[in-house]
């Protein structure tokens, strides 16, 4: 048995190999083993079979021991080769005959054979030793009636016993041989195995040496390291080739994602502080001027107010939105946040239609369906109050960021089960690059004119993107350059009944 601890330090081919290696061994010395013992027992059962009929024909042919030197045997199976003796009743030896070319030392000791213990034994085969202890024989006592002269009767019956034994020598030696074979083959056959063993288990575990170079590069920052595929699916290597294949995938995913987000917070972080700064510089430049006394007529401190006044309430809007969407970001069910009501699309579609008018009277607005289509009912369970808010951040957008008396169409219905509200304008639309950002917080398309006219600061889509989504819907973007731009918001549609009441 292998000591568990120091297993421990083993590799997993080694241990494997040490396993296969005791498993043989332990096999092989079983299956020798029970070879040796049926062979024994077998050549065992041969030599009884033997010793049962020669002591029976002995008893028969024999009538007194006086006759047994006289007697006459075919000599076949080899008669003479075995012990052959005459006891008295007490045991006493009367007469034996003893194997041909066999030294007297290597003859079987037999022990007290008398009438009883022959009775005993019941005519069963027994082992005893040689004289010398050399060897082991095989002995079988029977009984015999042999009729003797009386000189007061006449006639006397006497019993006496026939002992024949046969030498083991021959057995053990077949068995030993067997042994000697059995030990050099098992050894040679657990070497040749072994070694052939180990050749397949290093071949059988080098997709676990891929895998292991493939996870030691992902330790070192290479996520897109992958496990090459190296086995059948349906295999437990495949599987876990598979299953690691999908974990990295994920980790790595998981990783850009975060790499993402940390971008994306540093960049808000740097765009909120440089929003923020602006009006409240803008604020302490005016306030400074004041306490210089720069400000010597009504009219420059009216103005001076009026500027002060802006800039605080730009900076209220902008500290509004910001808690807007970190209120939006921090709810894991953001919907749990808005009043949601039974409502119509069309309702705050109508709104702004007034909204662009209202805006721009030059600009040319139409109220129609999805696509252009005749408008329809657009029924969804929304917050109305923030349903307008997007409406008018997209409505102000296709406003500030289009050349005056730029056409708008606004349009509502339903489209595959969904409420559709759509605001698109025939401007100067949008490159892809900026079309993937539009909905970034802080980001303007031309930063230099947003600053100059008074726009916002890149916020409004932002807010639209996060407040459709915490309704369960989606907005999106469909625009190129020279093309226009059309904003589409969809959301789960309500049911009919809902929206009328």
């Amino acid at each position: 048995m292998t000591n568990p601890r120091r297993s421990r330090g083993l590799s997993l081919r080694a241990r494997v190999l040490l396993i296969a290696s005791l498993l043989l061994a332990v096999g092989l010395t079983v299956g020798s083993v029970i070879v040796t013992s049926f062979l024994h027992n077998h050549l065992m059962s041969r030599i009884d079979a033997q010793l049962g009929p020669m002591a029976t024909g002995m008893a028969q042919q024999v009538r007194s021991p006086d006759s047994f030197e006289t007697t006459t045997f075919a000599d076949d199976g080899g008669f003479w080769d075995n012990y052959v003796a005459f006891l008295d009743p007490d045991g006493a030896l009367i007469v034996e005959q003893l194997p041909r070319g066999r030294p007297s030392a290597t003859d079987p000791a037999l022990p007290r054979l008398d009438i009883a213990a022959v009775d005993t034994r019941g005519g069963r085969p027994f082992d005893v030793p040689s004289k010398d202890g050399s060897e082991t024989w095989r002995v079988l006592a029977l009984t015999t009636s042999n009729i003797a002269a009386d000189g007061t009767s006449g006639v006397q019956i006497r019993r006496e016993t026939v002992v024949v034994a046969a030498s083991l020598s021959e057995v053990q030696a077949t068995i030993t041989r067997l042994n000697t074979i059995s030990l050099a083959t098992g050894a040679g056959l657990l070497i040749v195995l072994t070694v052939v063993g180990s050749f397949a288990i290093r071949a059988g575990l080098r997709p676990l040496r891929r895998i292991e170079v493939t996870l030691a590069g992902v330790a070192e920052g290479d996520l897109s390291q992958r496990v090459p595929a190296m086995a059948a699916p349906g295999t437990e290597i495949g599987r876990l080739s598979g299953a690691l294949n999908n974990m990295l995938a994920q980790n790595e995913a998981a990783f850009t994602a975060k790499e993402r987000s940390e971008a994306r917070m540093r960049r808000f972080v740097a765009d909120a502080s440089h929003e923020l700064r602006t009006p409240l510089v803008g604020i302490r430049g005016f306030t400074k001027l004041f306490r210089m006394g720069a400000l010597t007529a009504q009219a420059d401190v009216e103005r001076t107010m009026d500027r002060i006044e802006r800039e605080s309430l730009r900076l209220t809007r902008l500290v509004e939105d910001l808690l807007l969407l970190a209120r939006l970001d921090e709810q894991r069910d953001p919907a749990s946040s808005l009043d949601l009501t039974p409502m119509d699309l069309r309702t705050v579609a109508a709104d702004a239609l007034h909204d662009v008018r209202a805006l721009d009277p030059s600009r040319p607005v139409e109220l129609t369906g999805p696509d252009g289509e005749a408008p329809s009912a657009a029924p969804a369970c929304a917050d109305e109050a923030r349903m307008r808010q997007v409406v008018t951040n997209l409505v102000g957008n296709a406003v500030r960021h289009t050349p005056e008396g730029t056409p708008v169409r606004i349009g509502v219905g339903t489209v595959d089960d969904r409420a559709i509200l759509e605001i698109a304008d025939v401007g100067p639309g949008l490159t892809s690059e900026q079309q993937a950002r539009v909905f970034d917080r802080f980001y303007r398309a031309d930063d230099s004119r947003s600053r100059s006219d008074g726009g916002g600061a890149g916020l409004g889509l932002a807010i639209a993107h996060s407040l459709v989504t915490a309704h369960g819907g989606t907005i999106s973007l469909t625009t190129a350059p020279g093309a226009g731009a059309t904003f589409r918001v969809s959301l789960p549609l309500a049911a009919s009944s809902e929206a009328a009441e």
